[in-house]
């Protein structure tokens, strides 16, 4: 079968090197490369850096939907493209392209989270599991009939852990799929719209952590679904605080939500927390004991103010 395969982080890749040992992957399609960290330098997507180690031929359009585009595509004449997380949306003309059409495989449990950010939102959102859905893609936001499915338990998992499971996960089904597929075996289900969510982006308002709004497991399963965004963040006089690990603690004792106690302990409206990564400006992100080896937090002040 042959297939055009859409995809650009991390996420993608395992899908990827799946459909690559199993199937004939004509071309790879991924974002433009991009300018990270500190010193911008140019760096390539995830997924074409494992595109090109596998021999595999890549493209990187600026405009998937350009003319230009469009002619590289159809000239492939896959059967099929898969997407995963690939980061632009795709015009009706190269959704009706393929002959088995365009599938997606979206990380949650579709109808629920729909959108760009569904790990994230559904550790945020408190939910217990989540998992993978193979869609069809239509024109609008992952409203494409499903045709498989399969759950899994969020348990304790942070972002980056949750998403190299449901990245595995997809993997697994994308195969499944692409076998029922051959064999004529897919049966499409609609999605109820009657219990649709989408999840919404993450911005960076989004990884504030607010001490007077936010209870303990509220505060918990933030920087937990943060994680892989750079972290939840607070502020201490003045600088940005990233916590990336905490735990709810025994003592509870302070007046004032966000004071700072001992230990890297943190008076929540409910109870209290202790910080057990964290990463301070210019500074390594680090677990605690490393921290509290070379520097210090000042008992009493009150973060976020």
């Amino acid at each position: 079968m042959k297939i055009v395969f859409m995809g650009t982080p991390e996420f993608s890749v395992m899908p990827l090197e799946a459909i690559n040992k199993h199937h004939d992957v004509k071309l790879v399609v991924t974002q433009e490369d991009r300018k990270k960290g500190r010193g911008k330098k140019l760096l390539p997507p995830e997924v074409k850096i494992s595109a090109e180690n596998l021999g595999l031929k890549v493209y990187q359009p600026e405009d998937i939907n350009s003319e230009e585009a469009i002619e590289v595509l159809r000239s492939v004449e896959a059967d099929v493209f898969v997407v995963v997380a690939y980061g632009q949306i795709l015009r009706k003309e190269i959704l009706e392209m393929p002959k088995y059409g365009c599938i997606n495989i979206h990380a949650s449990l579709l109808p629920r989270f729909r959108g760009a950010a569904p790990i994230n939102r559904a550790i945020i959102d408190g939910d217990i599991e989540t998992g993978i859905s193979i869609m069809k893609m239509n024109k609008g936001l992952d409203t494409g009939d499903v045709a498989l499915s399969e759950s899994m338990s969020i348990e304790n998992l942070n972002s980056e852990e949750l998403s190299a499971e449901l990245s595995k996960l997809g993997s697994k089904l994308i195969l499944k799929f692409l076998l029922d597929l051959e064999n004529g075996n897919i049966n499409y289900t609609p999605q109820d719209e009657s219990i649709s969510t989408y999840a919404e982006k993450i911005t960076k308002e989004t990884a504030n952590i607010d001490f007077n709004t936010m209870n303990t497991f509220q505060i918990e399963r933030l920087v937990r679904g943060m994680v892989d965004r750079g972290g939840a963040f607070t502020t201490y006089k003045g600088e940005r605080l990233k916590i990336f690990k905490v735990e709810k603690a025994e003592n509870v004792y302070g007046k004032i939500a966000g004071e700072l106690l001992d230990d890297l302990k943190v008076k929540t409206i409910d109870g209290v927390i202790r910080i057990t990564e964290l990463q301070m400006p210019n500074k390594k992100r680090m677990d605690s004991k490393s921290f509290m080896l070379g520097n210090s937090l000042e008992k009493g002040i009150v973060l976020g103010g």
